[in-house]
């Protein structure tokens, strides 16, 4: 609907009604020809050659074109988010894997106390695992607040567990080289073994998932794997 062809075909005043469309989505549909206008502060002989620039007869051959799009890209997504998901778990059926699962699990056996760290939601994450793990009989704690007093005499024998998507984050690498100076063993889980974290880090586990963001900045990348390595660490350890 939206190809280049048709973009290169608009005038500038098309395309701020392009540029309000492709923004506001979900709002547009609903909206009749006069809204969108006023919305876009064109009038509404330009929103109809908006319209018949793009193939459609009128506003409303537009109306139930722009709904179908919207249905087709919401169902192709959810496709991709799951295909690449069983991807995924198909590849953590091999030799490789299994090793590094099993020398992660060998880590957390050894030591005393297990520590989540992470930020925003792999915050959320840490403290969901520090729950699971201590449901298990493993004592486990989280931190998500990078200016959380740790007191030296609790780290002896401790097991760090670091999230992080990316594996950039300042707070999170400033966090784990702290505690790298008290000897504690560190344990990231980062979605590319390519990162800082990951390369800091005494075991890393890496899911290789494709980064999705909303706005350039808000990362939204599923966490299923994630969730999936907490849960197989914390059982295997029983």
């Amino acid at each position: 609907m939206f190809s280049y062809d048709n973009i290169q075909k608009l005038n500038n005043l098309e395309l701020l009604v392009y540029d309000y469309v492709i923004k506001n989505k979900q709002v547009v549909r609903y909206m009749t020809v006069r809204d969108l206008a006023a919305a876009v502060h064109v009038s509404t002989s330009t929103v109809i050659r908006f319209c018949k620039k793009l193939g459609c007869d009128g506003y409303s051959e537009f109306r139930v074109k722009f709904k179908l799009y919207l249905n087709e890209q919401c169902s192709r997504q959810s496709k991709d988010d799951i295909e690449e998901l069983q991807h995924y778990f198909k590849s953590v059926e091999t030799t490789a894997w299994e090793q590094v699962m099993n020398d992660a699990v060998q880590m957390i056996r050894d030591a005393k106390r297990v520590i989540f760290v992470g930020v925003g939601t792999s915050g959320i994450l840490g403290k969901y695992g520090a729950r699971f793990f201590s449901n298990v009989g493993k004592f486990a704690q989280s931190i998500d607040d990078p200016y959380y007093p740790v007191l030296e005499d609790i780290l002896d024998n401790t097991v760090i567990i670091a999230l992080s998507v990316s594996g950039e984050v300042s707070e999170v690498i400033r966090m784990i080289n702290e505690f790298k100076q008290h000897n504690c063993k560190i344990l990231s889980i980062t979605n590319k073994n390519s990162c800082t974290l990951a390369k800091i880090s005494d075991l890393n586990l890496s899911y290789y998932i494709e980064e999705q963001k909303v706005g350039g900045e808000l990362n939204v990348t599923t966490q299923v794997p994630v969730l999936f390595l907490i849960e197989t660490l914390a059982r295997s350890i029983k």
